[in-house]
């Protein structure tokens, strides 16, 4: 059977993150308009400290939503691949936040994705050493590797990566779980 490797954040459920931004900063950004991956990166730096409070005291994925067809195409490709959710649990900013996030991701995970095993959650920042056929991150660097399909989800941070770039790494970029499907 082969093995799929899928991440969380931006790929599996999205949001969290903006939502809890906003909040911190009385803002109502929008997806559409962050271009960094990190999006605390709109917090300003002389906040950082309280903003590191802020986060530590909520549970971001209280503030996700699953994305579109997300559930239906992983339980439909569980039947035909052994599926490991890939996800990075390590706070940038303050490590010793991380913990709680991995406790947080864990169990959302475990929540809402019944068929897929909590054996096969794997949480590690180097996706580079997962050994698997099939990789689906929205971070192309989380792409390398060995993997014979490489599927770079489109979220709002790599918009900006062209086609000819993602040709040379033998990535393809995906803009939906349908789209997945039909490829896998």
């Amino acid at each position: 059977m082969k093995k799929i490797m899928v991440d969380m954040d931006d790929v599996i459920c999205e949001g969290g993150f903006l939502a809890l931004v906003n909040e911190f900063l009385g803002t109502n950004y929008q997806k559409e308009e962050i271009k960094t991956y990190y999006i605390q990166d709109l917090i300003p730096k002389e906040r950082y400290a309280e903003w590191g409070e802020f986060f530590n005291s909520k549970n971001v994925y209280d503030h996700c939503k699953m994305l579109k067809d997300v559930y239906e195409v992983l339980e439909k490709l569980s039947k035909q691949y052994e599926i490991y959710i890939t996800t990075a649990y390590i706070f940038r900013d303050n490590e010793e936040y991380s913990a709680k996030n991995l406790k947080n991701k864990f169990e959302y995970l475990y929540e809402n994705l019944p068929f897929i095993s909590p054996e096969n959650f794997i949480f590690t920042t180097n996706k580079e050493i997962i050994d698997c056929e099939i990789k689906i991150d929205d971070k192309l660097s989380n792409l390398k590797g060995k993997a014979e399909t490489k599927l770079l989800f489109t979220a709002y941070h790599n918009k900006e990566i062209t086609e000819e770039e993602l040709k040379q790494q033998h990535v393809i970029r995906v803009n939906s779980w349908k789209e997945i499907e039909q490829i896998l």
